[in-house]
């Protein structure tokens, strides 16, 4: 069942603002699109309307006036009360009848609650985090993994078709380094004196690769030649790694559709689409390489794809990789990037239209960096020394549901500080437990007043009971719950996921203050019934945000 009771409301309400408008008998050759929002003011009401400026125009009349010709041929079933204001905007205030019956579909749809067919069940591949797999995850990848998992979530819940995968890069130059680092940690477990150079990978997990190698192969890797020893090295550190990767996303709650492997592209794959390229017209020879026309589609400069040793470059393979993206059928192809990859957006527009897409089935999310802060002071991290903190050490340190959340709250186009202390902190600064606890909270309510109320199957009337609730924080709280289908929607549409973080956080505060100003259970029978159902809708829609969080919804904290 999709749930999305605002957009009938706001649908009926253009509709009586429509009729109200022809009712005024202005004369006008064609009506303009009615326009609602919901005003920044809670004093200006539910929604207002500038249609009267926008008929000014077309009509010679003062705004003002238009409005209240308009306001006196209104009639709605939704509307309590509708006002002009400052130069004419239009401003209604509905009735609580909506609430009480958005409130009822809340608890008979479950968790279905929030979802919608805004999507369309357009299909939509995302792809994310990427990583060479030549050491562990970094807290800089990790926030581009927690941004595109939830983003998946989100656009599922819009109705759209989502795949989540994972390119591996697994050919090219940092795996030779990989090999390279893995065969010096392996002849240094042996014992021999020798030195990694300013190349090579650091960090000490290639020491562990060096001693399983050992314990496998024990001194036989040297009896081979250079060759073999460094094809053994990168396939045994590689398979090491790409497990590791895999672990360490599964710690912060992030599976794979879909996990494609760069190696496939060479055999062939990238030959042939620079070949489609050239039939297309957009591949020329200069200089002994091989060029791609970028610039016809607004590429500063022409790039090369095969160098004139004859070596295919990075741009070649994600030319390949992208083609194959485009034969699969999907209707959006979304890239979740870090910062240092924004001067490559154009490029990869490029091709996308050298293969006759339009360049925006295409969409890049760019995640800018993170910083680590403990005790107020930022952690230095270097990813060639190995001083870097790995996903792993950071989930172990604050949890895997502070990381997820912390990691989109705050729009991705914004550089990040995380505050390590902040995200341990069990207090209400911490905004993860901030929001858990008011689930926990209400999970202690309903279990101290269980069987009082029955089941909802046997509540017949529960839109009768909800309007016994008349209290602004009652009322509050159900405009919130209301709101959560077009946080989903607009979330979505804009590709972003902060919103949701966001709207966690504000659901808890609203439900929090419910819960200091209202007495749940009292004298009145009735009334109690009708707060508990209330309470039950807030778990509800709570329990519906966190999972598109990837956060726990605890029954005690």
């Amino acid at each position: 069942m999709l749930i999305n009771l605002i957009n009938d409301i706001e649908k009926e309400l253009r509709n009586d603002i429509k009729k109200a408008v022809e009712g005024a008998n202005f004369n006008l050759k064609q009506l303009p699109e009615i326009q609602i929002e919901v005003p920044r003011v809670e004093l200006h009401g539910d929604y207002a309307s500038n249609i009267a400026m926008v008929l000014a125009g077309s009509l010679h009349k003062a705004p003002r006036n238009i409005a209240e010709s308009i306001v006196s041929k209104f009639t709605s079933t939704l509307v309590d009360e509708i006002t002009v204001a400052g130069p004419g905007f239009i401003n209604f205030t509905l009735n609580n009848d909506w609430l009480y019956r958005n409130t009822e579909m809340i608890l008979k749809s479950a968790g279905d609650y929030g979802k919608t067919n805004f999507g369309e069940g357009k299909s939509v591949q995302i792809e994310f985090v990427s990583a060479n797999p030549t050491g562990p995850l970094h807290v800089g990848h990790s926030r581009g993994a927690v941004v595109g998992d939830v983003l998946a979530n989100i656009m599922d819940a819009a109705g759209y078709n989502v795949e989540k995968e994972y390119y591996i890069n697994d050919a090219g130059n940092q795996m030779d380094i990989l090999a390279r680092s893995t065969l010096l940690r392996y002849k240094q477990v042996l014992g021999m004196e020798v030195k990694l150079d300013e190349n090579s990978y650091a960090g000490d997990y290639l020491i562990d690769i060096g001693r399983e190698l050992k314990e496998l192969y024990d001194n036989k890797i040297l009896d081979k030649s250079e060759e073999e020893q460094l094809e053994i090295c990168r396939e045994f550190a590689y398979k090491k790694m790409l497990k590791i990767i895999e672990e360490d996303l599964e710690g912060l709650g992030i599976e794979f559709d879909n996990w494609f492997s760069e190696r496939q592209l060479h055999q062939g794959k990238i030959i042939e689409s620079i070949e489609i390229l050239r039939e297309n017209g957009y591949i020329y020879e200069k200089d002994e390489a091989l060029w791609f026309k970028s610039s016809d589609f607004g590429d500063d400069k022409d790039r090369v794809v095969i160098k004139s040793d004859g070596k295919t470059t990075y741009l070649a393979a994600d030319i390949a990789y992208h083609l194959n993206k485009l034969s699969r059928g999907f209707d959006i192809l979304i890239n979740v990037w870090g910062a240092d990859h924004h001067g490559y957006i154009p490029r990869m527009k490029s091709v996308i239209q050298a293969f006759d897409y339009a360049k925006e089935k295409l969409e890049i999310l760019i995640v800018q960096l993170v910083s680590l802060l403990r005790d107020g002071k930022k952690v230095a991290m270097s990813k060639r020394s190995g001083e870097f903190v790995t996903m792993r050490e950071l989930v172990k340190e604050v949890g895997r549901d502070a990381a997820r959340y912390f990691y989109i709250m705050r729009s991705t186009d914004s550089h990040f500080d995380f505050d390590l202390d902040l995200a341990k902190e069990e207090s209400n600064n911490n905004p993860v437990y901030y929001i858990q606890y008011a689930h926990a909270r209400i999970c202690s309510i309903l279990d101290n007043v269980e069987g009082s109320i029955g089941d909802i199957e046997e509540l017949d009337n529960m839109e009768g009971l909800f309007k016994l609730l008349l209290e602004k924080s009652e009322l509050d709280l159900m405009k919130m719950l209301a709101r959560f289908p077009e946080e989903v929607k607009m979330s979505a549409g804009k590709r972003q996921t902060h919103h949701i973080a966001a709207y966690a956080h504000e659901l808890a505060g609203v439900f929090h203050l419910f819960y200091n100003q209202c007495r749940i259970i009292n004298t009145d029978e009735r009334l109690s019934s009708a707060r508990l159902l209330l309470v039950r809708a807030t778990k509800q829609v709570l329990e519906n945000v966190l999972k598109l969080l990837g956060i726990n919804a605890p029954q005690k904290m």
